[in-house]
């Protein structure tokens, strides 16, 4: 059973870098058949796709990665292969950023999800 944390600071100050990061387990991210993205929900929004859920990036299997435009200038997604870790940076963080972040891991070739992590809260203080 794949199995995906995330973790990081929950409460970042306006201009400061938001990080989060996903520890994986019962499968390993240098799988050739899957990648790592990463999404987010900002508050307030249903869960439906197309409704609230904005894509982030994504990270494959060989360290390639591509981002959403809108987030590019300010996003970084890393790996960490001894760890089996996804990682991601937000830097000059707004409240806009303000959301519940998700990793998921997603097949390589649909980009479909299958593996969500549980979400976490981060807030961005004005």
């Amino acid at each position: 059973q794949v199995q995906l944390q995330e973790s990081g600071p929950g409460l970042v100050k306006s201009s400061q870098t938001l990080s989060r990061a996903c520890n994986v387990s019962g499968g390993t991210i240098t799988d050739t058949y899957y990648a790592w993205s990463w999404i987010r929900q900002p508050m307030g929004k249903g869960l439906e796709l197309g409704k609230g859920l904005e894509w982030m990036g994504v990270i494959r299997y060989d360290g390639s990665t591509d981002y959403n435009p809108a987030l590019k200038s300010r996003t970084s997604i890393s790996r960490d292969t001894s760890k089996n870790q996804i990682s991601l940076q937000l830097r000059s963080a707004t409240p806009d950023d303000t959301a519940a972040y998700y990793c998921v891991r997603v097949h390589i070739q649909s980009l479909a999800g299958d593996y969500w992590g549980q979400g976490t809260q981060v807030t961005v203080s004005a």
